[in-house]
């Protein structure tokens, strides 16, 4: 569980371990969209704090280029609040019954804001491992059987942050989480954190006793999958992507793809299909790299296809 003075790097958005297949129907995990609008997976226990406290940067996503055609923002709530009280629907079924009732709404963009402006769950089988097709969304309150939290928890989102991806910057919680203004936060916290500055001054922060590795330890090679917050949690992406190789993994569109690690930089990106899993490197790998990759390629798909034998293709 984390504290002010975890002292272990852990997922942020989750208070307790998160594993088991069952998780997601007896609700203890939940599936949102949350940070940057994108969808994650949270501890249910978490969620009724944390949408409220990213509740304003979602919600000027969703007003973001006048996605809401000039209507009334309360009665656009309200309405949406009465439409789901009368069951579970997707998003796209969401916002054609919200266009009728507000026909100067972008029926091309109310599904968007739909996604971003309501506290919405999308209850199983979405989430669940290989699901394809219909995505059905649920009131969160009516989900979980209690009402989110009256007021939003910045404080607890930052110290759950920095136990996962201290030292850093005011910025890079700001760009990880879409949330502003929180130097005066910071502010505050300071008397409880330790406070380093990199080498061009920077201020970063960090829990009072959370370790922090020599420069010259190993790092084993992982493979992240997509939009992974490793790549995504900070500011500063050079701390784990070479400059210029940014464009390989985020190629627009909204895409991060999936990345292979190699002492602890962007190195690869890989795809999977079935037990086949293809890497393709930036450049080419020493051999004791090559190899701890080939490894663990085998170790993934024994893991995602039990039984299967590991086919490793190099792009």
């Amino acid at each position: 569980r984390l504290s002010d003075d975890h002292a272990n790097r852990v997922t942020p958005l989750s208070g307790t371990p998160l594993t088991g297949p069952g998780l997601l129907h007896d609700r203890t995990v939940v599936r949102s969209a949350l940070l940057r609008g994108t969808q994650h997976l949270c501890a249910g226990d978490d969620y009724h704090w944390l949408r409220p406290t990213l509740h304003p940067a979602l919600e000027r996503m969703a007003g973001r280029a006048g996605r809401l055609g000039g209507c009334d923002p309360e009665a656009f709530d309200a309405a949406g609040r009465e439409i789901m009280a009368e069951g579970p629907l997707t998003r796209p079924e969401l916002a054609r019954r919200l266009a009728a009732r507000f026909p100067e709404a972008d029926l091309g963009e109310l599904a968007l804001v739909v996604h971003l402006r309501f506290a919405l769950l999308h209850p199983p089988p979405a989430g669940t491992w290989g699901h394809r097709g219909r995505i059905g969304c649920v009131l969160a309150e009516d989900w979980l059987g209690r009402p989110l939290a009256a007021a939003p928890s910045a404080e607890t989102l930052v110290l759950r942050y920095l136990a996962a991806f201290g030292p850093a910057s005011v910025k890079d919680v700001q760009v990880w989480s879409g949330l502003t203004r929180l130097a005066a936060l910071f502010a505050t916290l300071r008397p409880r954190l330790r406070v380093f500055r990199d080498e061009n001054g920077m201020e970063l922060y960090d829990l009072p006793h959370a370790p922090i590795e020599e420069a010259d330890a190993p790092a084993p090679v992982v493979f992240l999958p997509e939009f992974d917050n490793a790549v995504l949690g900070h500011a500063d992406r050079s701390r784990i992507l070479h400059p210029g190789d940014r464009p390989l993994v985020m190629p627009g569109w909204s895409i991060v793809r999936p990345t292979v690690l190699v002492d602890g930089f962007v190195a690869a990106t890989w795809s999977r299909k079935g037990p086949s899993v293809e890497i393709a490197p930036f450049r080419p790998l020493a051999p004791a790299d090559r190899s701890s990759v080939q490894e663990e390629a085998e170790r993934l798909v024994g893991f995602v296809a039990p039984g299967e034998t590991p086919e490793v293709r190099w792009a």
